[in-house]
C-alpha cells in the first residue's frame, strides 16, 4: 500500500504532462501535416521563414511559389506555416 501512495504523484505528474503538452501537440502537428497536404494550385500561403506568396505548382514532395515579382522558388511541402486564403475560398467568394 506505501508503494502505491508513492508512485500516485509521479502517476499524477505524467497524467498532466500528457494532458497539457503532449496531446495538445500532436494535435497541432495533425492539423499541419492535414493543411500541407491540402495544399492546391493559387492558394495563398507564408512559410516558416516568412516568406508570403501564392502556391504555382504541387509536386509530391516539393511546392513552387510564386512571389510578388514573378518569380518562381521551391520549397519543400514542410516548410508551409499556414495558408492564408485557400484557393477554393476565392473561387466560391466569385
Amino acid at each position: 500500500m506505501q508503494n502505491l501512495g508513492g508512485l500516485l504523484p509521479i502517476l499524477l505528474m505524467f497524467v498532466l504532462f500528457y494532458f497539457l503538452l503532449i496531446r495538445p501537440n500532436q494535435k497541432r502537428q495533425k492539423n499541419v501535416q492535414m493543411m500541407q497536404n491540402n495544399l492546391s494550385k493559387g492558394d495563398k500561403i507564408v512559410t516558416i521563414g516568412g516568406l508570403h506568396g501564392i502556391v504555382d505548382a504541387i509536386d509530391e514532395r516539393q511546392i513552387v511559389i510564386k512571389c510578388g515579382d514573378g518569380s518562381r522558388l521551391t520549397y519543400d511541402r514542410s516548410a508551409i506555416r499556414e495558408v492564408v486564403e485557400s484557393a477554393s475560398t476565392t473561387q466560391t467568394a466569385e
